[in-house]
């Protein structure tokens, strides 16, 4: 008997195993597919830029492999890149998000035998809106939810395990996950008072309830002694361990940078600098605009987008602890709405909800299996989700979100890269050693679409700061932002460029504009 069951259980592995290859091979299709029809992201541009810099740029590149952010989701596109520099990201996030998908089944797998819940989650991850956006966009919010999954997995196993070998695995999972999404940041702040409460918990106590065990301790000399030891001891073991990796991410910035956050605040190592500065920008001077936090809590938006995180914390009713933990990420992302009042939150932060949700019913899973009552009420519940899921992108402020809904249900191609592409493809026509003076601070979309990045010269090159003041001496081309480029300001191949403006002046060579689109004008060099 012992045997079968152990066979049984291997074989329901090797099942899932399967299931998560087919998943990632339909993942895989739906990614490429809607690349085939001109769907590309700011992000997943940026990753492609880098990586192709990395591989086929000329120069020092060291600071471009070292200080890129989020580091981790940009090292993560570099095993495919050989396959594709374009799909590399897609890749990457089809598989990743597979991955999300193998390791919260495997969770399910080992607390119920019931695969009606194993369909549910398989449902989920097949038809969620939100969720085929992280699989096939090709953006990192994967890798943020793989460790954000994995960081509260490891609480909540503490709290029935009581041993800090979780708190240690925990710590290793909030590094990794502060290095897909540095504003992850700020959810530490919310676990300090917690951690007060998850060390007293942990106290051998006769006393239940949280009140009791409190007066208890404090009463006590040795008890107060042993809860003060352990809860600056559980402090230092969650978070010494990302102090000190954001300490020394920080000095390597200033070393290289001379500016310690440079990974936050320079457009060369950050795509969403200004991307999200853009986006408000645009979103803020529409006529109809105003911004859905004004009136109405965003935690309560969060609640609208996955209502099955209300059914998920009634679960945990009884248990304090558990419900305050689960209550930390609407702390969490009330705060980053008040922090960065200028920057809409992106689709991640309210698929994080709709992941704690699911976790909260596989670990809970065990003792609920047999109602009937509770899975038709999950069910219907999940299928209301589908909708919001929906509804939450299709009406997204974010222009990448709001597209990706739009290919996705018309199946019509995307033409938001097309003057893109367009001067990437004039540019790939140029002579053979056609030399081009490109600012990747705004037009890495550009750069990622050409041909041959060993060509162009970049901010990364020592020699890009001597072509600005004397083009003539080491590029035939320059890459201008014209007046109607929204990010023209943010760089200086502008307009206001002295050998654009001066065209005769005294150490500048003639220009002739070569080919020009609305954003974009390609001038060349006499």
């Amino acid at each position: 008997m012992m045997n079968f069951k152990f066979k049984l259980m291997i074989t329901r592995s090797q099942s899932l195993i399967i299931i998560t290859l087919l998943i990632a091979a339909y993942y895989l299709v739906c990614g490429i597919y809607l690349n085939s029809l001109g769907y590309f992201n700011q992000e997943s541009l940026f990753y492609v830029e880098k990586t192709r810099i990395i591989f086929e740029g000329v120069g020092y590149k060291l600071k471009v492999i070292g200080l890129t952010a989020p580091a981790i989701p940009f090292f993560a596109t570099f095993a495919f890149t050989p396959v594709s520099s374009l799909l590399a990201p897609v890749i990457a996030s089809a598989l990743g998000t597979a991955a999300l998908f193998y390791l919260m089944a495997t969770t399910l797998i080992k607390k119920t035998d019931d695969d009606y819940y194993l369909l549910l989650l398989i449902l989920i991850f097949l038809f969620h809106p939100g969720l085929l956006y992280t699989a096939c966009s090709g953006k990192a919010i994967y890798m943020a939810l793989i460790f954000f999954y994995m960081f509260f997995l490891n609480i909540f196993k503490f709290y029935t395990s009581n041993t800090t070998f979780h708190i240690s695995i925990a710590s290793i999972c909030l590094v990794v996950l502060l290095f897909c999404d540095y504003k992850f940041i700020w959810l530490t702040l919310f676990f300090i008072p917690l951690i007060f409460s998850i060390a007293l918990q942990s106290l051998n106590l006769a006393e239940k309830e949280s009140l009791f065990r409190m007066t208890q301790s404090f009463n006590s000399p040795s008890l107060r002694r042993k809860l003060i030891n352990k809860t600056f001891a559980m402090y230092v073991i969650l978070f010494i361990l990302p102090i000190t990796s954001i300490i020394c991410y920080k000095l390597l910035n200033l070393a290289n940078a001379n500016d310690t956050d440079y990974f936050l605040n320079s457009p060369y190592a950050t795509w969403n600098v200004l991307a999200e500065r853009l986006m408000y920008e645009k979103t803020a001077l529409r006529p109809d605009f105003k911004t859905p936090e004004t009136s109405l809590l965003i935690s309560m938006r969060m609640i609208m987008f996955c209502p099955l995180i209300l059914f998920a914390i009634t679960l945990f009713w009884r248990s304090t602890y558990q419900i305050l933990t689960l209550l930390t990420p609407f702390a969490f992302v009330e705060f980053l709405h008040i922090k960065y009042e200028k920057v809409i939150l992106v689709h991640e932060y309210y698929l994080m909800f709709l992941i704690l949700a699911i976790l909260c019913f596989a670990i809970k899973a065990q003792p609920l299996k047999n109602s009937f009552w509770f899975k038709s009420v999950l069910t219907i519940i999940i299928l209301v989700q589908f909708y919001t899921g929906y509804y939450f992108l299709a009406n997204s402020l974010i222009d990448d979100e709001r597209n990706f809904i739009t290919v996705l249900k018309d199946r019509t191609p995307d033409e938001q890269q097309d003057e893109n592409h367009d001067m990437a493809n004039y540019i790939n026509g140029l002579p053979d050693g056609s030399k081009v003076l490109i600012d990747d601070a705004i037009a890495y979309p550009i750069v990622a679409f050409t041909n041959d990045v060993g060509n162009l010269t970049l901010p990364y090159q020592e020699n890009f700061l001597s072509a600005i003041e004397t083009p003539n001496q080491y590029v035939g081309y320059i890459l201008i932002a014209n007046t109607k480029n929204a990010l023209a300001g943010y760089t200086i191949l502008n307009a206001r460029y002295a050998p654009v403006m001066y065209q005769t002046g005294n150490n500048y060579s003639t220009l002739q504009k070569a080919y020009e689109t609305e954003h974009w004008a390609l001038y060349k060099l006499y």
